[in-house]
């Protein structure tokens, strides 16, 4: 498949990603400059920030693929996520931001080390935590990022994974946020105009929508209906669970929460929590019906799926292959998709830098740390999350959606109900907190070991472990002592949105 005019324009999106982040490593004075963009996003940059942070490798992979697997059932994954951004902004963004102006929070564990005056113990516990589900999830993105090369340059997967670390890391380590804030705008752009002009050409190829629901329904009747009339998967009561997952998992991730921490204005929170939501939704539909065209396109006998245990995930670039026959075209639409998932592998990785060296190296070990250090640390840390996560990578997932999911999951298991207490609940004590985050996590390990090795449940295993987690707040808050009333009041903490002297 590889050409000369190929190479060139993957070459060519490559180099920008990289003259990003030199460009915006000049912006970069200090380690708030470095995590938070100096505090300095306006609208369009923000929502698409937010956009491309949510739209990861599952996006265009997994959820084609995801399509492609199960049909219809799986429509509702497509206003789940999209969901999350607006629930991000407005029940977390909101109040979290107001809050941060006054106290100049860098990471989420900033705020839940104040709110539950916990400097040490839940400071390193959510660190911690966080470090570990987002790598989880980072895997799932170089997974995605290498399916994409590897099939475009026909190479294997070690030197896929390796071309994919090193551009990232690039750009990530020299420009921190600046670059991948303003590497998210363009990724942004791309992604949203590809998917407008590939998935209708990829569903036309396919017969039309028409015909590809048709002969979903001669395939199996199961793949046109809004649900799962059986089996453990998109039931009704799967769909219950799946939409917390989703929604509120995902909005409380630390990855996607600390961009809050970066807005210029709160004004601009008016108008993006819908804005992204239509944008995302609108991407995020199109691809689904690209993977159900890829059943047609399948059984119809147009092309086969590699032989790999991740097969459906390579539905939608196959479908490209077959339904745009100049090759010069391919590597175009691949930038697309390296766009899209690159927009929040280097978001991931920067999070995870930023856990370590601000919260863990800066506020636990060395609390005198000068703010270069604690940039180098950071610098560091980025590009070992990158190594690593490229060596689990080797090993690719049977379904990168479902990969993505449990790391969704734990997030959702641990940060959900500290977040949500910590807001909007003054009765939420600090060893409430402690618990609650340890038993969400000890419980959604149980729950998803089981799910995985045993037997499959009902419900989405998060949901049972954010129930032990919410049990355990409650708990423990009512018989321990409740926290400062200045606590309380200097993080706004109340059954409100906005502050009600505003």
């Amino acid at each position: 498949m590889t050409d000369v005019i190929t190479v060139a324009i993957v070459i060519l999106y490559c180099l920008v990603m990289i003259g990003i982040g030199g460009w915006a490593s000049k912006k970069v004075k200090n380690t708030e400059d470095y995590l938070v963009a100096g505090r300095s996003l306006g609208f369009w940059v923000f929502v698409l920030l937010m956009v491309g942070t949510v739209c990861s490798g599952m996006s265009l992979l997994g959820v084609s693929g995801l399509g492609y697997t199960f049909g219809w059932p799986s429509i509702w994954e497509q206003l789940f996520v999209p969901l999350s951004i607006a629930f991000c902004i407005i029940f977390f963004g909101v109040k979290l931001h107001s809050i941060t102006k006054e106290t100049g929070y860098i990471t989420v564990q900033d705020y839940l080390a104040h709110r539950y005056e916990s400097p040490l113990a839940l400071r390193t516990l959510s660190a911690v935590t966080g470090i570990i589900v987002s790598m989880v999830y980072l895997v799932g993105q170089y997974t995605a990022i290498a399916i994409v090369l590897m099939w475009l340059f026909e190479i294997p997967l070690w030197l896929a994974l390796i071309i994919a670390t090193l551009v990232v890391t690039i750009y990530t380590t020299i420009g921190g946020l600046y670059a991948v804030a303003w590497a998210a705008l363009i990724q942004s752009l791309i992604l949203i105009g590809g998917v407008l002009i590939m998935a209708p050409i990829i569903i036309f190829y396919a017969g039309g929508f028409v015909h590809v629901n048709e002969y979903m329904a001669s395939v199996d009747p199961n793949l046109v209906q809004p649900w799962m009339p059986g089996g453990m998967v998109f039931t009704p009561s799967y769909l219950v669970s799946f939409g917390v997952l989703l929604m509120i998992g995902l909005a409380c991730a630390p990855h996607v929460i600390n961009n809050i921490m970066a807005v210029k204005d709160a004004k601009l929170f008016k108008w993006a929590p819908l804005v992204g939501f239509l944008i995302y939704g609108v991407v995020m539909f199109l691809l689904k019906f690209a993977g159900f065209a890829g059943i047609a396109l399948v059984q119809e006998g147009v092309f086969s799926l590699p032989d790999v245990p991740n097969a459906q995930d390579f539905v939608i670039l196959y479908g490209i292959q077959n339904a745009i026959p100049h090759i010069a075209l391919w590597s175009i639409f691949a930038v697309i998709v390296l766009a899209a998932v690159m927009s929040t592998t280097d978001r991931l990785m920067l999070t995870i830098g930023a856990m370590f060296s601000w919260d863990i190296y800066k506020k636990i070990l060395r609390p005198d740390a000068p703010d270069k250090q604690v940039l180098m640390v950071s610098k560091i840390v980025v590009i070992l999350s990158a190594l690593t996560t490229m060596i689990l990578a080797l090993n690719p997932p049977e379904m990168l959606a479902f990969l993505i999911w449990m790391g969704i999951g734990i997030m959702l298991s641990t940060f959900a109900v500290p977040l949500l207490a910590g807001l909007y609940w003054r009765r939420a004590t600090g060893l409430g907190a402690i618990v609650s985050m340890s038993a969400g996590l000890v419980a959604a390990g149980i729950f998803g070991l089981y799910y995985q090795y045993v037997e499959k449940l009902p419900l989405h295993f998060s949901f049972y472990a954010v129930l032990v987690s919410l049990i355990a707040m409650i708990l423990v808050s009512l018989i321990t002592k409740p926290s400062s009333e200045k606590v309380l009041d200097d993080t706004k903490t109340g059954w409100f949105i906005r502050s009600p002297s505003k």
